[in-house]
């Protein structure tokens, strides 16, 4: 089992309101696949553990689309729903610097 950070949605995946998200990269998840939600699992200082966030969760599917594709249905899987997609899409480029078009990954997943 592999582990997928939720830095910005910690509250959304403990509360199980999110389940779906968006990665850029990612291209090796595929349905079946279990990963452990963590806090963070990526620049960790010295001393620094993964905090787990609940129990695994399964990978239901996968599509590649442009991040500006993103719908108000979508929102609410992503853990917002009072955000419309401009509001979200806002915060990915804010966070990742990246464009509008830029492709990205859907991972949608279910709770184990």
């Amino acid at each position: 089992m592999r582990n997928m950070s939720f830095a910005m949605t910690t509250h959304q995946v403990r509360a199980k309101t999110k389940t779906v998200t968006r990665r850029f990269g990612w291209r090796h998840a595929k349905p079946g696949d279990i990963y452990q939600p963590v806090e963070k699992c990526m620049g960790l200082k010295p001393g620094e553990k993964m905090v787990k966030i609940g129990g695994p969760i399964e990978v239901v599917s996968t599509r590649s689309e442009p991040l500006n594709a993103i719908t108000k249905a979508d929102c609410i899987l992503e853990g917002f729903p009072d955000w419309d997609p401009e509001l979200f899409i806002a915060m990915m480029i804010k966070h990742y610097r990246c464009h509008p078009l830029e492709q990205i990954n859907r991972i949608e997943f279910k709770y184990l």
